[in-house]
């Protein structure tokens, strides 16, 4: 049973003097989307009529079968803490329709749904805890964003140093207001750079966390006169922003089942199998967890982001580590290849699904890195059998069309539009001549 009832929303609406609602979703790239309505037409939203274009979404429909309807999550009903308190907004999360009631099998939050009911099949619960990094830079006197910043701090670095403390605090205080249970905040490793940790909760309510937070940090950020963004790499010769994944799963009572009870210093076999699915379909995954052209320009050796595809325990150079934990709650995996350019819900998604296959088929990983896999030579990687994340978009790309697997638990429509839209980005960059081409060759040949 849900916090809310439909009835809830009606008086909370009518009590906390709000004024719009905000309908949200999310597109194929991970994109919020809103409609926005007034009280006169809430019980409407809250009966799933109030329809939109479909055709005007990017990978949503064709224009010949574009009316969609927004079925509100209650349960995701709040209050946006940084608007008026006379006239307040709120707003909930979405799930799309079809005029026929049936679910959109392009709306990334119902693949998600998914593959949560999947697993709930076998009798397991996915809870999921994110690390989002951000940069929080200057705007120009037109209020544009640049990529500057006055600072020069590093890790754990505070005010005065860190100028974007006061900005930070805030961002937390907001997040706070509208019940996310902040564990830590502070600054990340490259100037302007920050990041902020809230407590995991089940899948579905931590993709709607993940949006939820990237537009407060946002709004945040402009109150303060800075652009927040979640670009993978926004500077060269600095670390990018990475949207770290610790992920543990439970039975239906509650019990974590990747603690192993006969040896508290050890994960449980099905946490050895989950590892495995995800190191078995990483590739095929990378599209999906790093988008962008600009993803994979984190993606290099000499920065703290994986490039190797490995795990290692308390080991922060492979792809997955097991952190230290305390007790058999906290026992969980890391998985720190994704960015957090990524549509949180088919990121999730594909992790779960590709989890579930390793635990279904006893998928054992490879023995764990000892010590920096980046420093080993080529000839040590090799022989150790570690093989490197894609490097371009388009090898991702490459890789996604050749994972059946993948591609079936994202479904027809969603690869055929997301693969179309990738590879004419990767295009367009392809044709772009950069700065440093024009530095490096134009006064020499």
């Amino acid at each position: 049973m849900g916090r809310y009832t439909a009835k809830d929303i009606v008086n909370m609406v009518r009590e906390e003097d709000v004024a719009f609602i905000r309908l949200q979703f999310t597109d194929m790239f991970g994109t919020l989307k809103n409609v926005a309505i007034t009280p006169a037409q809430l019980l409407r939203a809250l009966s799933g009529k109030v329809m939109f274009n479909g055709s005007s979404i990017e990978g949503f429909a064709r224009i010949e079968e574009s009316d969609m309807f927004l079925v509100p999550d209650l349960d995701t009903f709040a209050i946006f803490p940084w608007r008026p308190q006379q006239g307040k907004v709120a707003r909930m999360i979405c799930n799309v329709r079809r005029t026929d009631g049936t679910p959109f099998e392009g709306d990334s939050r119902y693949i998600l749904q998914k593959a949560i009911e999947d697993a709930a099949g076998d009798g397991y619960l996915l809870n999921v805890g994110t690390e989002c990094e951000f940069f929080l830079f200057q705007t120009d006197d037109e209020g544009n964003p640049t990529t500057n910043t006055r600072e020069m701090a590093g890790y754990f670095d505070l005010g005065p140093i860190d100028f974007g403390e006061n900005a930070r605090r805030d961002i937390v205080l907001t997040l706070e207001d509208m019940g996310f249970e902040i564990e830590t905040s502070h600054h990340e490793g490259a100037p302007a750079q920050h990041e902020v940790d809230f407590h995991y909760d089940e899948a579905l309510k931590t993709a709607d966390n993940i949006q939820t937070f990237r537009l407060a940090v946002r709004t945040i950020a402009r109150q303060h006169g800075l652009h927040a963004t979640f670009m993978p790499k926004p500077r060269a010769g600095v670390d990018g922003s990475g949207m770290h994944l610790n992920f543990s799963l439970h039975d239906m009572n509650g019990k974590n089942i990747f603690a192993n009870s006969d040896n508290p210093e050890e994960i449980s076999e099905e946490a050895m199998y989950f590892i495995g699915g995800i190191m078995k379909h990483i590739k095929g995954m990378s599209a999906i967890l790093n988008p962008l052209v600009n993803s994979y320009k984190r993606l290099i050796p000499g920065y703290e982001a994986p490039v190797y595809i490995s795990w290692g325990e308390q080991n922060r150079s492979p792809l997955i580590r097991i952190p230290y934990a305390d007790s058999e709650e906290g026992r969980r995996i890391e998985l720190r290849s994704p960015d957090p350019a990524a549509n949180p819900y088919l990121a999730l998604a594909v992790c779960l699904r590709a989890g579930l296959w390793g635990i279904r088929n006893k998928i054992m990983p490879p023995s764990p890195v000892r010590g920096n896999v980046a420093a080993l030579t080529a000839a040590e990687r090799a022989e150790l059998g570690v093989e490197q994340l894609p490097a371009t978009l388009i090898e991702a790309l490459n890789e996604f069309d050749r994972d059946e697997f993948i591609r079936e638990a994202l479904g027809h429509h969603v690869c055929a539009k997301y693969v179309e839209a990738k590879k004419r980005e990767w295009e367009e960059y392809s044709e772009q001549v950069s700065e440093w081409e024009i530095r490096q060759y134009l006064n020499k040949i």
